[in-house]
C-alpha cells in the first residue's frame, strides 16, 4: 500500500482517517503485541475492529512478517470476513501473507506436513456428510434394533463430537450411557473402528489426529511452532478443550498468544465449548496479561445496565463491568400475556407493522413453529435463520403421528407394533405379535383379531376394547382434542413419564393442532410446515427476523424480542445451587458443581440474547410461569421455597385467537403501554432431555432402508 506506517502516532492517525477512534482500552489492546494476552471483549464492544486493527499494528508498527501471524476464528466464513475487514482498511499488500484460519484448517497443515515427512498418506477427510450419516444409521440400527430418525443421528453426532472435543477416556465415554438414552458408547466405538478400518476421518478426528502428531513428533511441533510465532484467537469461548490443547501446545515455543473472547458469551457447551480455559489462562500461562473492554457500542443505557447486573450473578467468570456512552432512552419492558399463543398473536402484530429490522429470539427452534405456522397463514413476510427440523423427526412427534395414522388404518400391523407398548393395551410383545399375526389372517382390524382370537387375560381385554373406543373417535376429534386423548386418556403420557421423557415437544404440537378441524389435517399440515421451511427463501429486504439466541450471536437488531423465557423452557432446569450464596456457588464441587456450570451456561445464552438488541428490548411473560431470568433481570426478589417446580404439567385449554385476554406491558424508561388480545391456553413445559427413536418419520415414511 502507498501509506507507509513507521510510528504508532501516524499508526492511529490513518486509523482515525478511516474513522477508526479507539478508547484507551481498546488501544491497549493493539499495543499488547508480545507474551500471553487475553482480552475480555464485552458485547458490542468493537472486538473484530481491534483485532484487524492489532494485525495493521504488528506489521506496520512492529515490522513483524505477516506469514509468521497465525489468526484462528471459529468458522470459515468469519475467516474470509476477517480478511476482507484487513484487506478494506490495510490494503491488499499484506492480506495474501496473513493466515487467518479455522484450527480444523491448521490441523490438515499439521497432519500433511507429518505425512510428507514420514511419506504416509493421511487418512482421507469426510467432507460428504451422507457418508457418515449411511454409516452411523446403520451402527444405530444394530445397536439400538431400531431405525434412526434425523433427531436420532444429530444427537449422535453431538455426542461424538462431544467425546472427542472435550478428549473424554473409556471411562467416561462408558458414563454416557448412565445419563443418555442410547448406548452411545457402543455406537462411538463401532464408529471409531469403521472410519479407521476405510482410512476415513471427520473433522474431529482432525484434530485428534494433529494433537497426536504434535504431542508425539518433535519435528512436527518445532516446524509448527516456528512457522506461527505469533497466534491470536477469535471467540476463545466457544474453543474446545482439544483445540486449547493444541493452540496452547503451539504457542509454546513463542509464547506469544493473544487470545480474544469472552466467558460471559460462552453458549455452545453442547459442542464441547471449554470457557474454564478462559478462567485458567493465567494459571496456564505464568506472567500473562489480561485486558478489558468493557464498554458498550451498541445498546441503550438502560439494556446494558441491565445485562450488566444480570450475568454479575453468575460466579464462573473474570469480574468485568459493561457500560456505555449511548443515550438513555429507547424502550426496555416486558409484555404480561395470559400464554405462549398470545404471544403469537401479538407478534403476529409486530410482524405486519415492522419497520425496523427487529428480531425474535428463541432458546430452541420448535419455539418458532407456532409463529412460523401463524405467519404463514396470515401471509406475513419474515425471515428465518438456520430453522433445525428435528422436532418432525422427534420421538414424540412420530408417535402421535403414528398412533393418528393407525387410527386411521387400524390394519396396520407395522404401525401397531411400533406403538402398542406405548398405550393402555397391556400387551405382551408376544401377544401383540399373535394379534398382528390373526389380523392379517383375518383380514381384521389388529385389535378386533386380538379380542377375538388371542387368550386374553381380562384386564387387557378391558383395555384393549376402550383403546378401540378411542381410536374408533379420534378421527372425528378436532386435531388438538385428539393430541389430548392420545397423550392422556390413551396413556401415552404415562409412557413418557415410564421413560423419564419430556412433553416440551407437545406443547408445541398442541399450539399447532389448535389451527387444525381433523388429526389428519394436523398430519397434513405438519408436512407442509416442514416442506415450507425446507425450501424457504430468505428476502434479505425483510425486516422480521426469527432466530435461536444461538444463531444470533454476533448480530444485533434495532428491536429484539425473547419468547418462552420460562422456567422448564429457558432456563430449562433451576438447580437447587443456583439459589445458594456467591461463596457457596464458588466453593461448588461434585454434581453442584455440573448443575452451577449447566444452569450458568442458561443465563448466558439469556445474556447473549438481550445484548442483540439495540434501542429496544421486550420480553414475554406468561400468567402463572415462573421467570427466574426476567426476575433476575428487573432484580424482583424471589422466594425458591413458594416457586412452583420447573417443568410441571400446566393446563390446556383454548386456541389462538380466544378474545378477552388479559395484556399489559410492564414499562421501563418509556410510558408507551399496548393492549392485545391473544389465546388462553397454558402450556405443559418439561426440562428437555433427548431420547432416540427409530422407525418412520411423522408421514409415514421409513428414514433408512434396511441393509
Amino acid at each position: 500500500m502507498s501509506y507507509v506506517i513507521f510510528c504508532p502516532m501516524n499508526f492511529y492517525d490513518y486509523l482515525m482517517e478511516h474513522d477508526i477512534r479507539l478508547t484507551e482500552q481498546q488501544r491497549a489492546a493493539v499495543n499488547a503485541v508480545d507474551g500471553a494476552v487475553l482480552l475480555l471483549a464485552v458485547p458490542g464492544s468493537g472486538k473484530t475492529t481491534v483485532l484487524v486493527a492489532r494485525l495493521g499494528y504488528m506489521i506496520y508498527v512492529k515490522h513483524i512478517d505477516p506469514g509468521s501471524i497465525l489468526t484462528l476464528t471459529y468458522t470459515v466464513a468469519a475467516t474470509r470476513d476477517m480478511a476482507e475487514r484487513f484487506r478494506s482498511l490495510f490494503g491488499d499488500k499484506y492480506t495474501e501473507s496473513l493466515e487467518f484460519r479455522t484450527i480444523n484448517g491448521v490441523c490438515a497443515r499439521i497432519i500433511n506436513f507429518y505425512g510428507r515427512r514420514i511419506g504416509k498418506q493421511a487418512f482421507t477427510l469426510v467432507t460428504d456428510e451422507k457418508i457418515t450419516t449411511e454409516m452411523l444409521g446403520r451402527i444405530f440400527q444394530q445397536v439400538e434394533k431400531t431405525y434412526a430418525t434425523e433427531s436420532d443421528l444429530k444427537t449422535v453426532r453431538t455426542l461424538i463430537t462431544y467425546i472427542k472435543n472435550m478428549m473424554l477416556d473409556k471411562e467416561e465415554i462408558k458414563s454416557l450411557d448412565e445419563t443418555e438414552d442410547i448406548k452411545i458408547s457402543a455406537i462411538y466405538t463401532m464408529y471409531q473402528e469403521e472410519m479407521r478400518s476405510r482410512g476415513l476421518m471427520d473433522y474431529d478426528d482432525q484434530m485428534v489426529y494433529a494433537l497426536m502428531i504434535l504431542k508425539r513428533s518433535p519435528e512436527t511441533l518445532s516446524y509448527i511452532q516456528e512457522k506461527y510465532k505469533y497466534i491470536c484467537v477469535d471467540e476463545a469461548q466457544d474453543t474446545s478443550k482439544i483445540q486449547h490443547t493444541i493452540i496452547g501446545l503451539i504457542a509454546s515455543g513463542k509464547g506469544n498468544i493473544f487470545m480474544v473472547g469472552d466467558e460471559d458469551q460462552s453458549i455452545y457447551g453442547f459442542r464441547a465449548a471449554y470457557p474454564e480455559a478462559l478462567l485458567n489462562f493465567e494459571k496456564e500461562h505464568p506472567g500473562a496479561r489480561v485486558l478489558l473492554m468493557e464498554e458498550n457500542f451498541r445498546s441503550k443505557k438502560q439494556i446494558v445496565d441491565k445485562a450488566q447486573h444480570f450475568i454479575s450473578q453468575n460466579v464462573l467468570r473474570h469480574e468485568k463491568v459493561m457500560f456505555t456512552h449511548r443515550a438513555a432512552g429507547g424502550d426496555f419492558r416486558t409484555i404480561s400475556l395470559k400464554s405462549r399463543n398470545a404471544g403469537y398473536s401479538y407478534l403476529l402484530k409486530v410482524a405486519s407493522d415492522c419497520k425496523v429490522e427487529t428480531a425474535v429470539l428463541y432458546r430452541d427452534n420448535e419455539s418458532a413453529l407456532p409463529l412460523v405456522d401463524l405467519l404463514e397463514r396470515n401471509g406475513v413476510p419474515y425471515r428465518i435463520k438456520n430453522m433445525d427440523l428435528s422436532f418432525f423427526t422427534h420421538r414424540t412427534i412420530i408417535d402421535i403421528s403414528n398412533i393418528i395414522r393407525f387410527s386411521l388404518d387400524p390394519m396396520d400391523t407395522e404401525l401397531f407394533l411400533q406403538i402398542y407398548y406405548k398405550m393402555k393395551t397391556y400387551l405382551s410383545k408376544a401377544l401383540a405379535e399373535q394379534a398382528c399375526y390373526e389380523s392379517r389372517k383375518h383380514k381384521l382390524p389388529v385389535i378386533d383379531a386380538a379380542l377375538r382370537y388371542c387368550n386374553l387375560p381380562k384386564g387387557t381385554e378391558s383395555s384393549l376394547q376402550e383403546l378401540k373406543d378411542h381410536l374408533k373417535n379420534l378421527p372425528k376429534d378436532k386435531a388438538d382434542q385428539a393430541v389430548g386423548r392420545i397423550t392422556r386418556q390413551m396413556g401415552y403420557n404415562n409412557y413418557l413419564e415410564r421413560n423419564k421423557m419430556n412433553e416440551s415437544k407437545i406443547a408445541i404440537l398442541r399450539s399447532l393442532s389448535y389451527q387444525e378441524n381433523s388429526p389428519k389435517g394436523l398430519l397434513d399440515r405438519l408436512e407442509a410446515l416442514q416442506r415450507l421451511l425446507q425450501d424457504k427463501d430468505n428476502d434479505p429486504a425483510c425486516m422480521f427476523v426469527l432466530s435461536t439466541i444461538h444463531s444470533s450471536k454476533g448480530l444485533e437488531y434495532d428491536t429484539v424480542y425473547l419468547m418462552d423465557v420460562m422456567d422448564g423452557v429457558f432456563p430449562q432446569e433451576v438447580p437447587d445451587i443456583a439459589w445458594k450464596s456467591s461463596s457457596l456457588r464458588k466453593s461448588a464441587s461434585g454434581d453442584d458443581l455440573q448443575e452451577l456450570e449447566t444452569f450458568e451456561e442458561e443465563r448466558r445464552l439469556f445474556y447473549v440474547g438481550i445484548t442483540r438488541a439495540k434501542n429496544a428490548l421486550y420480553l414475554f411473560e406468561y400468567k402463572n410461569e415462573d421467570t427466574t431470568f426476567i426476575n433476575e433481570l428487573l432484580d424482583r426478589g424471589i422466594d425458591p421455597d413458594k416457586r412452583s417446580k420447573a417443568g410441571s404439567a400446566r393446563a390446556f385449554s383454548g386456541g389462538y385467537f380466544s378474545g378477552g385476554n388479559y395484556l399489559k406491558d410492564k414499562v421501563y424508561g418509556s410510558n408507551h403501554t399496548d393492549g392485545l388480545y391473544g389465546g388462553n391456553r397454558a402450556y405443559g413445559n418439561f426440562a428437555p432431555k433427548v431420547k432416540l427413536y427409530g422407525g418412520r418419520d411423522f408421514t409415514g415414511k421409513k428414514i433408512y432402508k434396511e441393509h
